[in-house]
């Protein structure tokens, strides 16, 4: 388990832990996908891996309207689908994929400098 931090660093969600077991913001534990905002958090995203990620499963991301997303594709980094990474840029959001433990430090490093990111997780262990 990582733990990313100890306090709480503004007023917007973040990670502050990610392990085997899952993946925690603010104080609760994630052991399936998820999808999280600067102030909005969608547990129980449906992908259980990053080859299950389709177009269906882009729309709830879409509804945050971040101007930048980080997919966290587990324990290591895959790319979606080139027409999944085009429905990204086609609205304008910056899109980058990254093994999950990256992606969650990378979500924090965002908010914490006042992006509109999200982050689009799926456990390090699935």
């Amino acid at each position: 388990m990582v733990d990313l931090t100890l306090e709480r660093p503004g007023d917007h969600l973040f990670i502050r832990s990610v392990g085997e077991e899952g993946i925690q913001v603010v104080d609760d534990w994630h052991t399936r996908s998820i999808v999280v905002g600067v102030q909005r958090l969608i547990a129980d995203w449906a992908p259980g891996s990053a080859s299950d990620i389709e177009a269906e499963h882009l729309g709830i991301i879409f509804e945050l309207q971040p101007e930048v997303v980080i997919v966290g594709t587990g324990q290591r980094q895959h790319f979606l689908a080139p027409e999944l990474q085009m429905a990204f840029l086609g609205r304008g959001i910056g899109v980058e994929f990254m093994a999950t433990r990256a992606a969650c430090r990378t979500f924090n490093i965002l908010v914490s400098e006042g992006r509109n990111a999200a982050a689009a997780l799926i456990p390090p262990n699935a």
